[in-house]
């Protein structure tokens, strides 16, 4: 923010539009947010008469009001198309000046428009999981904490602060003073808040400085305005105002550049698209623009109906030319939803978490999001389902039956911090934490560009072979005293109608099965269960030994960092020595798992009686100590920020460089369907596509030679997933599995067991040779 800002107004234009977009750099980057929205207009009806309106009508022209059916008409068709936000447009207090808007409330049973407003809210929330937004004008106290309640965010242009405007002759509710005291009561009601001004209505140059400079003095009090909208005045057919001048284009530049010169940084500026000719966009964005609002698939803007809104195509188009990346948002932008404690009703919170992605920002895989209801899980074999009733989402969600949509298409070349980032990485720098997380923020074409500089490290690391493993999972037990709230696999007592019947294998049982699996061909069993209230530390070794002396030869990959130290500490044994102990019964290396997200902040909330992150880094480095392998995974999709991601990375890579023990990383998207955390409304839906394809690529780039291999795990992704992941930076395809139960019991729908002529077609899909592998990476002896 300027500290003289009043010398602005002297500023050439060109060197005033050069610092603004200098600052909007430096604020944001590259990234350019919209929101994909419907637009509700709840009532044309309005006591206040503009010169410059044609939204409002006269109770002859219109009904007064949209009925409830009519509201849920437009959301569904909203939620249809993919949007998240449901604009609420409307007249201000039109019951004060009509009979018919106050009698028909009246008959409804409604107090005020402002009550009927915050009932359509709540109804659209509820029945299609948009989230609402209102713009219900100058309103007090009371009104804006009624829908702070159903609305996570609001909304009110101030316009301008001239009380003589000619424009605003015959309207009441604009008079600054009144605008003034709505913005500040909506700060100190805690309510992200989008307000602006109106450029060309009669005003200076000066007068806009004023209004700007009150919204960002009303900011700095209270914190709560998340967007400025700066828009361009244009005359309109059949209004006071018919025969005025539009806003010159040079005066709407000035205006942006000055709001993003004078409003603190972290304040978005916004400029409507479709008030603009698609060829001048670019134009806006060189004025320092980082949001282009709402923008609908499905309904017209009610409030300028003679200027339809451009396709995302175009704006997209017109977005990626000015050097920038498109991504969609939510009605509240993300440094507010990051702090809901203070910005968002309790009720609020989970619906704009269901909709966010890792950012806070909105998903962006297309399809339908529909809020999601359950019946008690069933019972099915080992696992469970949980049986979810109403409408379906058609978006891609890990381990639904949905193909993710190709993102791996021909880009236009991109700059910025994305690229410089990838241009050192592949000339041999070391990526630090600053660097992946300006990686992990990648949209549109830098995503392209992320997954091809992954493909080339992986290609210089392990040339184009595709491997994977002959392998089964066995489980074998389901009840656990730990209570991670992700798992949908393991039980305690109090929640069997949620996760199918417990279970505890013999060890006759799991030495049956793994040789079943030789049998099959299988090279390697993966031995994985609960932590059984009845397991000594013995369990582990003794169920490892039966294991190898059944079928002698076979690699037994087995046991988190949870079992293991778990293990120790029953039976009061260093750590060391009872690895020792596993390894001389025929343990051969260990599985990653238990790491989720190695960050204690994330941990506490999925596992807060689980291993700490010392604590996994700590077994991982004592069992390379006494030559055990083992692997590296993160779960990720629940509540983390991709800086959780990076840490995560790090921690491990800095191992990786002492020990030298961990053969591939894997990447296990985290799968909502049936996972406690989230049928609590305590998580997202697991990751967007885009983030389990920048996971890792983004972990290709930051282990580089150190690990050499990046597994997909196609029992979360699909085959199309895994498939897409081959181009950026995967060399692995895991294992074949037979009898895989975790993910399945979190609600994955990608089956049990893969065959290696599935994953022959994926690599050759890819154009990549297949090989059947060992555990340990290496060449499987040809069967006598």
């Amino acid at each position: 923010m300027e500290d003289q800002p009043t010398h602005l107004l002297a500023l050439p234009t060109a060197e005033l539009l050069a610092r603004a977009a200098a600052v909007r750099d430096a604020a944001f980057g590259t990234r350019v947010t919209y929101s994909p929205k419907v637009f509700v207009p709840l009532t044309t009806l309005c006591r206040d008469r503009c010169g410059y309106c044609t939204f409002a009508e006269s109770p002859s022209r219109a009904a007064p009001y949209l009925t409830p059916p009519q509201v849920l008409a437009i959301a569904e068709q909203g939620t249809a198309a993919g949007c998240h936000e449901a604009l609420f447009t409307l007249g201000e207090a039109p019951e004060a000046r009509y009979p018919e808007a106050a009698d028909w409330l009246t008959e409804h049973g409604y107090t005020s428009t402002i009550d009927y407003l915050a009932a359509m809210a709540a109804l659209v929330l509820e029945e299609t999981g948009l989230l609402p937004h209102a713009n219900a004008g100058a309103i007090g106290r009371a009104d804006l904490a009624e829908l702070r309640g159903v609305c996570p965010s609001q909304g009110m242009m101030l316009e301008s602060l001239r009380p003589d405007l000619p424009a605003h002759r015959g309207a009441p509710d604009k008079d600054p003073a009144r605008r003034l005291v709505t913005l500040d009561f909506a700060g100190r009601l805690a309510i992200p808040f989008t307000t602006g001004i109106l450029v060309g209505i009669g005003e200076t140059e000066a007068d806009r400085l004023e209004a700007l400079l009150a919204i960002a003095d009303a900011h700095a009090r209270h914190g709560h305005v998340q967007e400025v909208i700066v828009q361009n005045f244009l005359p309109k057919a059949g209004t006071a105002m018919r025969d005025a001048a539009p806003c010159p284009p040079e005066a709407h530049l000035r205006a942006l550049a000055l709001a993003r010169l004078v409003l603190p940084r972290e304040v978005h500026l916004q400029a409507p698209p479709n008030l603009s000719d698609p060829a001048w966009l670019g134009g806006l964005l060189a004025a320092g623009v980082d949001d282009w609002g709402g923008v609908s698939p499905v309904t017209a803007d009610h409030v300028n109906p003679e200027r339809p809104w451009p396709s995302l195509e175009v704006l997209r188009a017109a977005t990626e030319a000015a050097g920038h990346s498109l991504a969609p948002r939510l009605t509240v932008h993300p440094a507010w939803a990051a702090d809901p404690g203070r910005w968002l009703d309790p009720d609020l919170r989970f619906p704009v978490l269901d909709r966010a992605d890792a950012e806070l920002l909105a998903r962006d895989d297309p399809g339908a999001l529909w809020p999601e209801r359950h019946r008690d899980a069933a019972n099915v074999g080992t696992g469970a389902e949980v049986v979810q009733i109403g409408r379906r989402s058609t978006a891609w969600f890990s381990g639904a039956g949905v193909d993710p949509a190709p993102l791996l298409t021909p880009a236009r070349p991109v700059a910025g911090r994305v690229r410089e980032v990838l241009d050192g990485v592949l000339a041999g720098q070391d990526p630090q934490a600053e660097e992946l997380e300006a990686l992990f923020a990648a949209r549109g074409p830098e995503v392209v560009a992320v997954a091809q500089a992954a493909d080339e490290v992986r290609r210089r690391v392990v040339g184009e072979e595709v491997t994977y493993v002959v392998n089964r999972n066995i489980n074998y037990a389901n009840v656990c005293t730990y209570k991670c709230t992700f798992c949908g696999f393991s039980k305690g007592p109090l929640s069997l109608n949620l996760r199918g019947k417990p279970y505890l294998l013999t060890l006759d049982d799991v030495a049956d099965r793994a040789a079943e699996a030789v049998a099959l061909g299988a090279t390697e069993v993966c031995l994985q269960g609960g932590i059984h209230p009845t397991f000594d530390g013995d369990f582990y070794v003794d169920v490892t030994r039966a294991v190898a002396e059944r079928v002698p030869g076979l690699h037994i990959h087995g046991f988190t960092a949870l079992e293991v130290l778990e293990g120790a500490r029953r039976l009061g044994e260093s750590l060391e020595q009872y690895l020792v102990r596993l390894r001389d019964a025929g343990l051969r290396s260990l599985p990653g798992t238990a790491a989720e997200i190695l960050d204690d902040e994330i941990r506490a909330v999925l596992c807060p009686d689980k291993v700490t992150t010392e604590e996994w880094l700590h077994v991982h480095r004592t069992a390379h100590g006494i030559g055990l392998r083992s692997n590296i995974t993160m779960m990720f999709g629940t509540v983390e920020h991709p800086r959780h991601w990076v840490r995560h990375l790090l921690r491990t890579r800095a191992l990786q460089r002492e020990t030298g023990g961990f053969t591939e990383f894997v990447g296990l998207p985290f799968v909502h369907m049936a996972a406690p955390i989230y049928l609590k409304r305590g998580s997202r839906r697991g990751p967007t596509w885009r983030e389990t394809l920048l996971v890792h690529a983004v972990a290709r780039l930051a282990y580089g030679a150190d690990v050499p291999h990046v597994q997909a795990s196609w029992v979360k992704l699909g085959r199309a997933g895994a498939r897409q992941l081959l181009d950026a930076g995967v060399d692995d395809l895991g294992g074949t599995l037979m009898d895989e139960n975790i993910s399945r019991a979190a609600g994955a729908a990608h089956g049990q067991s893969l065959t290696p002529s599935d994953l022959a077609a994926r690599a050759a899909d890819a154009g990549r040779p297949l090989r059947q592998r060992t555990t340990l990476y290496g060449v499987v002896p040809a069967v006598a």
